[in-house]
């Protein structure tokens, strides 16, 4: 009698390490702040600001993954979005100075919708002309990205001038919710609670489209080996024009966040929010969607925690963290590949 011997291969376990250290950073600010209310708005500030931030790295932290390419110019498809955003919504001023909960969403979802089809379309001409003749050639990507960024800032100037545009919350995403009552209620921006929730619902259609369509597994798998993607009859060229594309895409729509966020957008805002993505992907783990989470997550708890406590330190926090992350785990919170 023969008898066959199975072999059971064991499941990788999640490393859930990092959360708790984002809870750790919420739990040892909440005795330095003092007030429960303070605390609560800072924590929901911090994380409306991470999850913007999360949207506008997922697409570069893909095409570094994926594609290998280091994209300085990221930021040119950020201050697209902002400003279309600003020239949709300035044409729907009826939308948005009116009392309507809907007409006022309306006019944000329709300004995303048509800030991230510009962008992308921006994207793809970016990918043609700017960084294919730059495979492969890490030096060369650094300073013509930067070089096409510097021009789509001046293209972006010409079209709707080097001044700051306002971009004012519609009238019902104005104000603030109270969490609990008298005295010690916190007050939430609404605005914040719906960039929340976008943010959260892009985490989610990231994970979904990366873990349960055919996509997402040629995605991953890209990532940690591309010769046998391509080995298998895929045209990975393709994938990566499609994949840089929607990158700029999801820049577009954090434009136009992060736009509403501070209410206004100069030419400049890509370069100004530039360092804080490449201070998450590195946080996060190159290539990494979750790492890249974790680490908005963990820079916009910084920022907001630090500004209130030590303002003056505020701008050198989230390199301080990301000098601790690195000294702790020098791949990343969640490495994907070694490089």
């Amino acid at each position: 009698m023969s008898t066959v011997n199975s072999t059971v291969i064991p499941s990788a376990r999640f490393d859930a390490r990092p959360l708790w250290l984002l809870a750790a950073v919420a739990g040892l600010a909440f005795p330095l702040i003092g007030s429960g209310s303070t605390w609560v708005t800072l924590t929901m500030a911090g994380l409306a600001m991470g999850l913007i931030i999360f949207i506008i790295a997922s697409g570069l932290t893909l095409v570094f993954g994926l594609m290998d390419v280091l994209n300085f110019g990221h930021g040119v498809f950020i201050a697209t979005g902002a400003f279309v955003a600003t020239s949709v919504m300035g044409g729907m001023a009826d939308w948005s100075a009116s009392s309507s909960v809907l007409q006022n969403l309306g006019a944000v979802f329709l300004a995303m919708l048509a800030a991230m089809a510009v962008a992308a379309a921006v994207g793809l001409a970016f990918e043609r002309f700017i960084v294919r003749p730059v495979y492969g050639q890490h030096l060369k990507q650094i300073l013509i990205t930067m070089g096409g960024m510097i021009v789509g800032e001046e293209m972006i100037k010409m079209i709707w001038g080097p001044q700051q545009i306002p971009l004012p919350l519609p009238e019902t995403l104005r104000g603030s919710f109270l969490l609990g009552l008298g005295a010690d209620a916190a007050a939430v921006e609404k605005y914040r609670v719906l960039a929340v929730v976008i943010g959260l619902a892009v985490f989610a259609a990231m994970l979904y489209t990366l873990n349960r369509t055919k996509l997402g597994l040629l995605i991953r798998a890209g990532v940690q080996d591309r010769e046998m993607v391509e080995s298998l009859g895929y045209r990975i060229k393709r994938l990566f024009v499609g994949v840089f594309v929607a990158g700029s895409g999801l820049a577009g729509l954090g434009g136009v966040m992060w736009g509403l966020y501070q209410q206004s957008v100069t030419p400049q805002i890509g370069a100004q929010v530039n360092t804080l993505i490449f201070i998450v992907i590195i946080i996060g783990g190159l290539g990494s969607t979750l790492g890249c989470f974790v680490g908005a997550l963990l820079v916009g708890l910084m920022a907001n925690y630090a500004g209130f406590l030590a303002p003056k330190v505020a701008l050198f926090s989230n390199i301080a963290l990301m000098v601790a992350v690195l000294l702790w785990r020098p791949q990343g919170l969640y490495p994907v590949t070694n490089r």
